[in-house]
């Protein structure tokens, strides 16, 4: 474990190694310094390396290694080693590749996968339907995944352009007080979108797209009036969009094209007496043919393990109160 903590890799109190020992019974692992020994039969030998190699990796890029990762990885390698699988392309990326979930490369060879059962079902339901809402809590990957799936589409040229909106709803600041032209003032709601699309493109590429208009960042306001046409368009955040902005996306959408919309319905910010468009709008698309409403909940967050746990108390607190 060469230039890391050992810590990092062993957990506190080694609660890390003690998790891979009882997941290989039959497999002996003992850890000094930054050394780890293995020993046991030679599938769970490799297994376990794969594992920790990941962990180290993970540990490189995020600087921590927490118990969830370390659980993952396991269920990772379970699910590989029951479709007989190993090799040298790691235990994410070799049970990606075997069940199709690899949605795409970033421009630095990464592996773009759905990490989580929710991911994965917005994948599947976006390959069937043209308009699909993706509705959960933060840090389960609906944005990020979104804007993979639309970049493939550009790639594969499904379609020829990505339009991304999002509403610019204050959620604590006020527009006007923010420094800057209109473009600076909007570009911190739209920075998130930046930033998905920054890891899965490089940055030359990026700049050229954008600025042909290959690829559209705007606030929702911008969408009024058009008709996207040959687009794969992903309204974020739309919890904060009102009935008659909804309506207004929603009817933007024109030939061969499709639409991911995502949210999370506990976190509106429009004022108290305005009904969320993404609320009333599960009631009044339910029935109709292509389009389709995935779920996500704590059990798809892939951030920090504190946020599944944060997103529980509230969701307790917010029952008790009911």
């Amino acid at each position: 474990m060469d230039n890391i903590e050992p810590v990092v890799i062993l957990g506190f109190g080694d609660e890390h190694l003690k998790h891979l020992d009882k997941a290989f019974p039959a497999t002996k692992i003992t850890a000094r310094g930054n050394r780890i020994k293995i020993m046991g039969p030679a599938a769970e030998v490799e297994a376990i390396k794969e594992i920790i190699g990941e962990m180290i990796s993970v540990a490189r890029r995020s600087g921590d290694v927490n118990p969830g990762d370390v659980t993952t990885l396991l269920a990772l390698a379970n699910r590989s080693e029951s479709r007989g699988k190993s090799g040298d392309r790691g235990i994410r990326e070799t049970f990606a590749e075997d069940t199709g979930d690899i949605i795409l490369h970033t421009h630095t060879g990464d592996a773009v996968t759905a990490k989580t059962a929710g991911q994965l079902n917005i994948v599947k339901a976006s390959e069937r339907n043209d308009i699909l809402f993706a509705i959960g809590p933060a840090g389960t990957g609906k944005t990020y995944t979104s804007v993979a799936l639309a970049v493939r589409a550009l790639k594969d040229r499904k379609v020829k352009k990505i339009i991304l909106a999002r509403p610019a709803v204050e959620a604590g600041e006020n527009l006007g007080f923010l420094p800057g032209d209109l473009k600076e003032k909007i570009d911190p709601y739209l920075r998130p979108l930046y930033d998905a699309l920054e890891e899965m493109i490089e940055f030359d590429k990026l700049e050229f797209q954008l600025a042909k208009n290959i690829i559209e960042i705007a606030p929702l306001a911008y969408m009024r009036g058009r008709t996207l046409n040959n687009a794969f368009v992903i309204l974020d955040e739309a919890q904060n969009a009102t009935n008659t902005q909804m309506k207004m996306f929603l009817t933007r959408i024109g030939f061969n094209s499709r639409a991911i919309i995502t949210g999370d319905i506990t976190q509106t910010d429009l004022p108290k007496k305005q009904e969320s468009g993404l609320i009333s709008i599960q009631k009044i698309l339910k029935d109709i043919d292509g389009i389709s409403f995935v779920y996500l909940d704590q059990t798809d967050v892939v951030r920090h393990k504190l946020v599944r746990d944060i997103i529980d108390a509230y969701e307790k607190f917010e029952d008790k109160k009911r």
